[in-house]
């Protein structure tokens, strides 16, 4: 089905633009107006594939479960606000005990809020609290929210920093951006310089690791780029922070709640982290940020950290609802990510060697990118011709959103019907030969 830009679309953008303050929106003139399952639809009866799940949120289908929906609306009619964080209600300690089934042993406590960057602005503040520690290290190429705090470990592009500092004490260092290594080495020939240079350099030279409380880090970079670190990289850096006695934040906000085939990304490297943040997909489409603590932490004193709509129980009862749907087909939900990741990416490399602005093809499960380049051999970034990609599938219906410098990113629901898959497969490839010929 082809877009058709009508003039209701056009009013609406007029209308937003005159009252509402710049965001991230880019080149596709999407105006949601409802969804279903794999499918979005606009204001004028546009209907796309749905290959962004609205920003890693609807993990299981546009709109969520029915379950989760018909959870949320028994519940607003009941109570919509408990005011959780100085009363107490029943719903939230519900959906923690079955959040912990989760996690690794160990795990049995959570704060709530209502977004990724709040649970790492939790996160910062616990892990100086536990450790009484002032700095934190984090990734270049990192994204952990846009709030002052989770903002100081945020180092994916200067135009999300710039004119906001100075911030929080943060050390950066490289991630293991192994297509774009910032020492000019291969994988795995490099030795592993990215964690000689925490070492030498980052706990070396820029702060000491004894006054570090914790390092953050995203199992796969998200915004950065979808960039999918060796294990060895990951497992190193949990290393230094064990040797410094740092605590291990993991940044699950996009890559968990089964994106990569766990439940929690870092599963994948064989690691456990001390503290972990979850979002986007935890609250089934409504606000919902958790922060989960090792129990081995310990607690926090009353009122170093509180928020007003934590635990709010009209998202809580959706969020509890998606999680006794995952918690009962588990192994379903894993078997489908593993098997439809091998599938996208299989066509994306096969794909790759045909298409010269075909850079890098890089995934975890249902979480892969497409790096975009001018060329392969000198790998120069080409953020026109991923935009025009975007745009073209966009137009040919199938929804996709951008990140890193050059990179799209494929990420649709874990629970998509294979023929669709297969559809939307094919429309991206329809994109990528029309913009290949004309670069």
């Amino acid at each position: 089905m082809k877009f058709r830009l009508t003039g209701k679309i056009r009013k609406i953008l007029a209308r937003d633009k005159k009252v509402i303050l710049t965001t991230t929106r880019g080149d596709v003139p999407f105006v949601a107006s409802h969804g279903d399952g794999d499918f979005i639809y606009d204001v004028s009866e546009n209907k796309f594939i749905d290959f962004s799940t609205l920003i890693s949120v609807y993990n299981f289908g546009v709109n969520s479960t029915k379950a989760s929906r018909e959870a949320a609306k028994r519940q607003i009619d009941k109570l919509g606000h408990a005011a959780f964080t100085d009363y107490y209600a029943e719903l939230p300690v519900e959906f923690a005990e079955n959040l912990m089934k989760m996690f690794p042993d160990g795990f049995g406590k959570v704060f709530f809020s209502n977004s990724g960057t709040e649970a790492n602005e939790a996160a910062i503040k616990y892990s100086k609290l536990f450790t009484k520690r002032q700095y934190t290290l984090a990734f270049y190429g990192a994204f952990h929210g846009r709030t002052y705090g989770s903002l100081s470990l945020t180092a994916s592009k200067t135009a999300q920093r710039e004119h906001f500092g100075p911030f929080n004490s943060t050390v950066h260092t490289p991630y293991a951006y192994c297509y774009r290594c910032p020492f000019g080495k291969e994988y795995p020939s490099c030795g592993m310089a990215c964690l000689d240079h925490i070492k030498k350099f980052a706990l070396g030279k820029d702060v000491s690791g004894k006054e570090v409380a914790a390092v953050f880090m995203e199992p796969v970079q998200g915004e950065g780029g979808y960039i999918v670190p060796p294990k060895e990289f990951v497992r190193g850096v949990k290393e230094i922070a064990q040797d410094n006695g740092m605590l291990f934040v993991s940044d699950e906000v996009q890559a968990g709640y089964m994106r990569t085939g766990k439940f929690l990304a870092l599963d994948n490297f064989g690691v456990k982290a001390d503290i972990y943040s979850l979002a986007k997909a935890a609250g089934a489409g409504l606000p919902l940020g958790l922060t989960v603590v090792r129990n081995s932490l310990g607690d926090v004193p009353e009122g170093a950290h509180s928020n007003t709509f934590g635990g709010n129980l009209v998202a809580v009862a959706a969020g509890n609802e998606q999680l006794k749907y995952v918690l009962k087909n588990r192994q379903s939900l894993e078997d489908q990510t593993k098997s439809k990741g091998r599938y996208m990416m299989d066509r994306l490399n096969e794909m790759k060697e045909r298409y010269e602005i075909m850079g890098d093809v890089r995934g975890l499960g249902m979480m892969i990118g497409v790096e975009f380049v001018k060329d392969k051999k000198s790998k120069d970034p080409a953020p026109k011709e991923r935009d025009d990609v975007t745009v073209e599938a966009f137009n040919n219906g199938l929804l996709m959103l951008p990140c890193g410098l050059s990179t799209l990113r494929i990420i649709p629901p874990v629970t998509i019907a294979q023929k669709n898959l297969e559809e939307g497969m094919d429309i991206l490839e329809a994109a990528i030969n029309k913009v290949n010929k004309k670069s």
